[in-house]
């Protein structure tokens, strides 16, 4: 029986909703805690829904909140159907998507299909023998003759992919913590039971998922080595620079060639379901974009793919952002992008790209306004819409295994992932009376909501305004794009959908530019912010701002 909770209209009308939508990712962690444990939960995420449909955004991705042992923070799942009672419930997920349903907003629930903790009932039948009924639903092996694993795969989180197991006296691999044995999807019964799990969540009223690591779901089954990769061609935006997972090429224990039909089995049961959406998220910094195009095309796969372009290291500049886009286009052209500039894993894009910038606030209105008008759909990582920056913590405040592992090289996600800051007067900035599982960052109280939201220059207001903006031009969500050829610091580009062209160009610099007016006739457009102008000759735009025009 469904459990679907009541739908209104304006979230069945469409079922291309997903094509251009933003979606604000809640880390339910950090985001609101309702019972002063100091951790965030799923009555916290309810009751500050206002605030996310105060932004305008079209859904929410809510990051694991099933049953865990928390080694990775949810990422290690030990039931696919529980509520961990450190979030709440069922009754409370259920009130959740109620009250989000009732605002207009979609709910899409992060997905962790590549591995389980090493907690989950299945695993702990997988491992008791080698000749249960589960235990081929992950992957094991023998070791060689000298006793060492079977192959030279790494972990994500460093060191072997294989660790040893007494009992069946086999190893098990794990891409990522020893603690999350890898699921065998070559096995039909796994993949049932994970597409069982899809379809308990839809009936429960979802409206799609994120998927977590989407390229790791198969592996090679001859279990060849990776070849070295040589020392010009490693970097950083996979792991951590650190992290010998860099020094070889990933060709056959993630990226195999039959996710593709498992894919079109998860899209099938989607598409029993009214529109539901779901983007599949795709790190890979060896292969790029090109797997993107094939999760991507057609209409049987993914509907659109979570890349990293964005999430890297290295400042944008006006030809990173148009190679970026062209080079989705080239790999993906029946595929849709959905871009990001921080989430959970990353260092916050404000201070990541802006260390050297000093006036942040500007900074953060610029990059915000160009994500919401680059071609494809937007993820909004919860304290972005704040112009958070990343937090600074001790060692001893570290909660992240992969932060421990690296410091002081690699500090971790703990930065990224500090509580969200509501009242700078409250307590904890109003995000839990109890003591919080990571430190509130003094600095950050002075960017609560209770500030911003006073001050129609903010951030916070920025934001708003700016999606009440995308959302007067649909050229913005679905049009396409094509670049013009103007100087750096100079971005331009435009944006085209039916009967509207929008000319979008910024200045991505700290001075003040202007820029040749162009030939055709201008309508400016209005309520984004910016205080950029159209002269008789030129267009003039202060720093990090923006300019935006019908063509006519």
């Amino acid at each position: 029986m469904s459990m679907t909770p009541a739908r209104g209209s304006i979230l069945e009308a469409d079922r291309d909703w997903w094509r251009g939508a933003v979606i604000y990712q809640i880390y339910p962690r950090s985001y609101q805690d309702s019972n002063g444990d100091g951790i965030g939960d799923l009555k916290g995420i309810t009751a500050r829904l206002p605030h996310v449909a105060s932004l305008g955004v079209d859904a929410i991705w809510i990051s694991p909140f099933f049953t865990s042992p928390m080694k990775d923070f949810g990422y290690d799942v030990s039931d696919y159907r529980g509520v961990d009672p450190i979030f709440g419930g069922l009754a409370d997920f259920d009130a959740l998507i109620a009250e989000a349903h009732r605002l207009g907003i979609r709910v899409m629930i992060d997905l962790v299909l590549s591995h389980t903790s090493d907690q989950h009932p299945w695993f702990a039948e997988s491992r008791s023998s080698r000749f249960n009924p589960r235990a081929d639903w992950y992957v094991w092996s023998d070791s060689k003759p000298d006793g060492t694993p079977p192959n030279n795969w790494m972990s994500i989180f460093g060191g072997s992919a294989w660790a040893w197991d007494p009992t069946r006296l086999q190893y098990y691999m794990h891409n990522f913590l020893t603690s999350q044995p890898d699921l065998n999807l070559h096995n039909p019964d796994v993949q049932d039971a994970l597409l069982s799990v899809e379809r308990f969540w839809l009936e429960r009223g979802v409206d799609g998922f994120r998927l977590d690591t989407i390229n790791f779901y198969f592996h090679d089954l001859e279990l060849r080595d990776n070849p070295a990769l040589a020392p010009e061609r490693r970097n950083a935006n996979t792991a951590p620079a650190v992290n010998p997972y860099n020094y070889q090429e990933h060709l056959y224990d993630k990226n195999r060639p039959e996710n593709l039909e498992f894919l079109k089995r998860f899209r099938a049961v989607m598409d029993e379901f009214p529109a539901i959406a779901a983007v599949g998220e795709v790190g890979d910094s060896q292969i790029g974009l090109e797997i993107a195009g094939q999760y991507t095309s057609g209409d049987d796969k993914m509907h659109m793919c979570y890349a990293f372009e964005f999430l890297a290291p290295d400042p944008l500049t006006p030809a990173s952002v148009a190679n970026v886009q062209h080079d989705f286009e080239r790999a993906a052209p029946e595929g849709w992008a959905c871009w990001a500039f921080s989430n959970h894993d990353v260092v916050r894009h404000v201070s990541r790209w802006g260390t050297d910038i000093a006036n942040r606030e500007a900074y953060a209105k610029f990059l915000a306004s160009l994500l919401m008008t680059l071609r494809g759909s937007v993820c909004i990582y919860q304290g972005e819409e704040l112009g958070l920056t990343e937090a600074e913590l001790a060692f001893s405040d570290l909660k992240d295994p992969y932060g421990i592992q690296f410091w002081p090289d690699f500090k971790g996600r703990d930065g990224c992932r500090t509580p969200m800051v509501w009242d700078r007067d409250a307590v904890n900035g109003g995000f839990s009376e109890g003591l919080p599982w990571l430190p509130v960052p003094a600095d950050h109280l002075e960017r609560a909501v209770s500030v911003q939201q006073l001050d129609q220059r903010s951030v916070l207001n920025h934001y708003r305004r700016f999606l009440a903006f995308r959302r007067q031009h649909p050229a913005f969500a679905k049009g396409e794009i094509v670049f013009r050829p103007y100087p750096a610091p100079l971005l331009g580009f435009e944006r085209t959908f039916g009967n509207e062209t929008i000319l979008c160009l910024f200045n991505m610099s700290a001075e003040a530019v202007t820029a040749e007016r162009p030939p055709e006739r201008l309508e400016v457009l209005a309520g984004h912010g910016f205080a950029s102008h159209l002269g008789e000759e030129k267009i003039m735009l202060p720093a990090w701002s923006g300019f935006f025009a019908r063509i006519e």
